[in-house]
C-alpha cells in the first residue's frame, strides 16, 4: 500500500492556492490568538476568555492547514489545542512557545 498522496491536478493547486490567499489574514488572526494567550499564560495572567479564544483558534487551524499540505502545523495546533483544553495545567508546557513560533513559521513559509 502506498503511503504517497495523490497528485493534485494544476486547476485543483490553482484553487488551494486562491483559498489560501483568501484565508490567510484569518489564519494568521488565528496564529495571533493563539501567540498572545501563550504570553499571558506564561505570566501567569491567561483569562478564561483568552483561554477559551485560543482552543477555539487552535482547533480550527488544526482543522483547515492540512488542507493546504501544512501537516505539521496540524500537528502543532493540536498540541496547542491540548494545552489550553479546559485542563490546563498549573505548570503549561514550556515548548508552547516555541510550537506557537514554529506554526506562524510555517504560515509564512506557505504564502
Amino acid at each position: 500500500m502506498s503511503t504517497t498522496p495523490p497528485a493534485i491536478s494544476p486547476s485543483m493547486s490553482e484553487a488551494l492556492t486562491r483559498l489560501w490567499v483568501r484565508f490567510l489574514p484569518e489564519i494568521q488572526s488565528r496564529t495571533n490568538v493563539l501567540e498572545t494567550a501563550t504570553q499571558a499564560l506564561m505570566a501567569g495572567s491567561l483569562s478564561d476568555g483568552q483561554r477559551e479564544a485560543a482552543h477555539q483558534a487552535a482547533h480550527k487551524l488544526a482543522g483547515v492547514l492540512g488542507t493546504f499540505g501544512l501537516h505539521r502545523g496540524t500537528d502543532l495546533a493540536r498540541k496547542a489545542e491540548l494545552e489550553f483544553s479546559e485542563t490546563v495545567p498549573a505548570g503549561a508546557s514550556a515548548d508552547l512557545s516555541a510550537w506557537i513560533a514554529e506554526l506562524q513559521q510555517l504560515i509564512e513559509s506557505r504564502k
